[in-house]
């Protein structure tokens, strides 16, 4: 019996599986779909296929009960999720993409993701074929940045200060490219190209079945943990001497998801593998990919991640059967240390010259909203901008490669439209939180339209309490699938129903510690009054530049997580 039938889980498959089986390598029935105007939305297989081309379906919940009273379907929408390798874009892109949000969108904003990208919601059926068409004629395209496959790799953003930065974010870009769909069909249904004979087609690394489920990866260059490794099926963590990268350090098996009320669902941190040099960086990624292609669970698509399937034949087995594929042996990790994850706000100078301007933008979202402007600010700085523009994994933008020339020009502008703001709050720039509702599916609770008022009352907690120097790592997500990463945060709010939360603490600053579950399905308020409480004990008691995360678990108020797929369901505290 070969590793692949041994590692093999049995059951009848998923249906998810018969879907892509039968797809045409992702064709399905998507372009006889976009010509029927009878519904605004996709039918059977190809409301799931789709996802494979960077698109999912919604509506605005907030609508869906007034249209059913009228007898009208839900209004059926897209949101597209743009495949960007760590984030960077040109001023004129950023041009073509507002134009779009503007024209297409029936929200009219731009949304920037914890998946550093940005998002277009609203876009209806007869505009999606242009969408496309709109990012390929400026370079960018939505392969692969949803389902069963690897989606958009992150790379630190933080603006190039040395050599290390640049070669990293080029590794990003080829190992985006190299573990992509080979299937021709996102050139056939959205861009009108050639069609080829799908039986002669290939996937080599990603099989014709593709993954068990997505798959995530990063490229991260210590000591900033700004794309949250633990949050991700496979890392590599950037090795230098000197100025010069030199390979990486391999993390494997991360993942924030789980399902509410099932234990065999969990948060887990990846596993550090070992060292490989540069020159072995894409063997290794389709090792991994491969081997969790083979060995994933498809039959149950809860369990079906990189994370179930160590925990299911055991970190070595795996590690050694990657080694095997890649033809290598790991070698010790090399050192390194998180000092920090969030962005740096304001003006970086670079080891060149260049200025790099970063601007919080909360909760990612890019619209005019009556008292900041900050699409149209954003369209200003593009119109005269000769840098490039960087996408942050935290929902922010840097404005890179400002000329000294240049600067005061683009700062102006920044005020103006309030991009630029001093009484943004340490807190609000370390809180973050998934889009929700109205427009996700899965949504069971607010998140990015409660942050805003979340975040002032823990505001005036920390000043209450004389820490209002201080701040919290602190996040909200809709639903258990992970997207706000809440399971990385000191503090983490999971959505468990309407105006109802998981509360989570004890993670720490540097996104190395999960945080457990401290109480179970309470309001909003309950939640203000147990942080007030939980914040005036810290500021009492907190040892010398201890923060949140840490105090709660030193101080025997929670207990932290050492072993989730083991621990992670034991008492709350």
């Amino acid at each position: 019996m070969s590793n692949d039938e041994k590692y093999l889980v049995q059951g009848k498959l998923s249906d998810n599986e018969r879907l892509k089986k039968d797809s045409n390598l992702l064709r399905g029935t998507i372009v006889q779909d976009l010509s029927d105007d009878v519904t605004g939305g996709f039918t059977a297989d190809n409301f799931q296929l789709i996802r494979f081309h960077g698109m999912y379906q919604q509506d605005d919940r907030d609508i869906r009960a007034e249209r059913a009273k009228q007898k009208l379907e839900p209004l059926h929408n897209v949101m597209l999720r743009a495949r960007l390798p760590g984030g960077v874009i040109t001023p004129k892109q950023w041009i073509e993409i507002d134009k779009f949000a503007e024209d297409y969108s029936i929200y009219g904003s731009i949304r920037l993701t914890t998946r550093q990208t940005f998002q277009f919601h609203g876009v209806l059926k007869p505009h999606i074929k242009s969408m496309h068409q709109t990012l390929n004629a400026t370079g960018i395209d939505s392969i692969a940045t949803a389902g069963d496959v690897n989606r958009n790799v992150l790379c630190t953003s933080n603006p190039i200060e040395s050599a290390v930065h640049k070669q990293a974010w080029d590794w990003a870009v080829k190992i985006s490219e190299y573990l992509l769909p080979k299937t021709n069909a996102y050139a056939e249904i959205w861009l009108d190209g050639e069609k080829v004979d799908s039986t002669q087609e290939d996937e080599p690394i990603l099989g014709k079945n593709y993954l068990p489920r997505k798959f995530k990866t990063t490229v991260v260059i210590p000591p900033h943990n700004d794309v949250d490794v633990h949050a991700n099926d496979l890392n590599f963590v950037a090795i230098a001497d000197g100025d010069k990268l030199i390979g990486f350090n391999v993390l494997v098996g991360g993942g924030l998801a789980m399902t509410h009320g099932d234990k065999s669902t969990f948060p887990r941190k990846a596993d550090d593998f070992g060292f490989i040099s540069l020159d072995k960086t894409l063997d290794v990624a389709a090792a991994v990919v491969s081997t969790q292609r083979d060995w994933g669970n498809r039959v149950n698509r809860k369990n079906a991640k990189t994370k179930y399937t160590l925990e299911r034949v055991g970190v070595e087995t795996f590690k050694k059967e990657v080694e095997k594929r890649a033809d290598i042996t790991f070698a010790p990790s090399r050192p390194y240390k998180f000092t920090s994850r969030g962005d740096r706000f304001g003006w970086v100078e670079g080891i060149d010259g260049k200025h790099h301007l970063t601007l919080f933008i909360e909760n990612g979202r890019i619209l005019d909203f009556p008292d900041k402007p900050l699409k149209t600010g954003m369209l200003e700085i593009a119109k005269v901008h000769a840098g490039d523009i960087r996408l942050t994994a935290n929902q922010n933008l840097i404005v890179a490669g400002v000329c000294s020339s240049q600067k005061q020009v683009i700062e102006d502008i920044a005020v103006k439209h309030k991009l630029m703001q001093a009484s943004v709050s340490k807190q609000r720039q370390d809180s973050m939180a998934c889009v929700s509702l109205p427009t996700c599916p899965l949504a069971m609770a607010e998140a990015e339209r409660y942050l805003p008022d979340a975040v002032s009352q823990i505001e005036a907690m920390l000043e209450k309490h004389g820490v209002g120097n201080q701040s919290i790592i602190y996040r909200i997500t809709g639903c258990p699938n992970g997207c706000g990463r809440a399971m990385l945060a000191e503090i983490g709010l999971v959505g468990k129903g309407p105006n109802k939360y998981n509360l989570h603490i004890g993670g720490d600053r540097e996104g190395t510690r999960i945080p457990r579950l401290y109480r179970e399905n309470i309001s909003d308020t309950e939640i203000m009054t147990i942080l007030d409480d939980l914040i005036g004990q810290w500021a009492r008691a907190q040892q010398e530049n201890e923060s949140f995360g840490d105090y709660v678990i030193r101080a025997g108020i929670i207990k932290p997580v050492v072993d989730s797929a083991r621990d992670f369901y034991d008492e709350l505290s």
